[in-house]
């Protein structure tokens, strides 16, 4: 008997230990998250599998049913929307985002404003902002800088982020908008050339976490452990590693 005991104790261990967090995460995140996720594993053997997509997306989807544990926003805006309507616990702050403009292409950045608007640069690529929380700060942006009427034509929106880098990197557009974690990442460090967007042009964007109704009710022990792991010290030093502002 103790021959094939064993081997069953084992097996029921190792699925104990392999307790998987389904979590959606902001495009914005993904390079950092990558991190995070690593770091979270090696220390508790608990795995993590992240969705990525906008935030307006996921908040919909989550509204819809979608079962994911916990959900790493973009904003405090969809968080907090569904802690209202339920659909999880209070948000909190986990980091503050900034923009930059990244291009490809031999665009003079020392003077970029004048840059965009010359005839010569096409396509600039931005989030969607209906869907994205970076892409309303864009908006806000040009608007505090007066680009907007002369960049309107011009803007071509992706529907989250990571497809607003796709345009970017792929030199579909000649230039856009996005966070400032996309540039600094190991993964798109020292591609193509970028600045960031002047401090007073937009607010820094508050960045929310939180369990979710699904989390609290299929794995509340393990989706709280990761909730308190990205407000860690740890977690903290990562984001700021990746250009986020800490709260």
């Amino acid at each position: 008997m103790r021959f094939w005991l064993a081997p069953l104790l084992f097996a029921l261990c190792a699925l104990a230990r392999a307790d998987t967090l389904t979590v959606a995460v902001a495009a914005n995140l993904q390079y950092a998250f990558d991190d995070l996720q690593a770091v979270f594993t090696k220390e508790t053997g608990h795995a993590i599998k992240p969705v990525y997509n906008s935030s307006g997306k996921f908040a919909a989807q989550i509204m819809n049913g979608a079962p994911f544990d916990l959900f790493l926003s973009a904003d405090m805006e969809y968080p907090e929307k569904l802690h209202k309507e339920g659909f999880a616990a209070a948000p909190k702050v986990y980091a503050y985002g900034t923009l930059v403009l990244w291009t490809m292409k031999d665009i003079d950045l020392a003077n970029w404003q004048a840059s965009l608007a010359a005839p010569g640069v096409g396509k600039i690529a931005a989030a969607n902002p209906k869907t994205a929380p970076y892409g309303r700060e864009t908006l806000k942006a040009l608007a505090h800088l007066r680009l907007d009427d002369a960049l309107k034509a011009k803007l071509v929106f992706g529907e989250s982020i990571s497809q607003t880098n796709q345009y970017i990197h792929s030199r579909s557009a000649d230039a856009g908008f996005t966070a400032k974690s996309v540039v600094v990442s190991p993964e798109m460090k020292g591609q193509g050339k970028w600045v960031d967007l002047p401090k007073d042009s937009y607010q820094p964007i508050a960045q929310g976490v939180v369990v979710l109704k699904h989390g609290r009710q299929h794995n509340a022990k393990l989706a709280q452990q990761f909730h308190d792991f990205v407000l860690s010290p740890t977690a903290r030093a990562i984001l700021e590693r990746y250009g986020y502002l800490l709260p």
